[in-house]
């Protein structure tokens, strides 16, 4: 079953420009994910409810919420991230 997850996870990863994420940051629903992190691990983290994982890289601050600065940023310049929806959250992580 995991991998099952894990194998749909990594198939809906893909670049996205910021200009098609602006309506999920304004219901607050973008999540970034640090560089250092897996796209597709935390995404199965999230999806498969480990409280622990998630919540040990949001006290670490590797997930966060976008901040002001981020999106003034990113609405100038029209930033390409990968990006993976998982319910109600849409992760993004820098593309470089």
């Amino acid at each position: 079953m995991a991998e099952d997850l894990r194998a749909e996870l990594e198939k809906m990863v893909g670049p996205v420009q910021w200009e098609v994420l602006k309506p999920h940051a304004g219901r607050d629903a973008v999540v970034v994910v640090n560089a250092q992190l897996d796209l597709v691990e935390v995404a199965e983290a999230i999806a498969s409810d480990s409280t622990q994982a998630v919540s040990r890289w949001i006290n670490e601050q590797l997930i966060v919420k976008p901040t002001a600065e981020q999106l003034a940023d990113w609405n100038r310049e029209n930033k390409q991230f990968m990006s993976l929806i998982v319910q109600p959250y849409v992760l993004v992580q820098d593309s470089l």
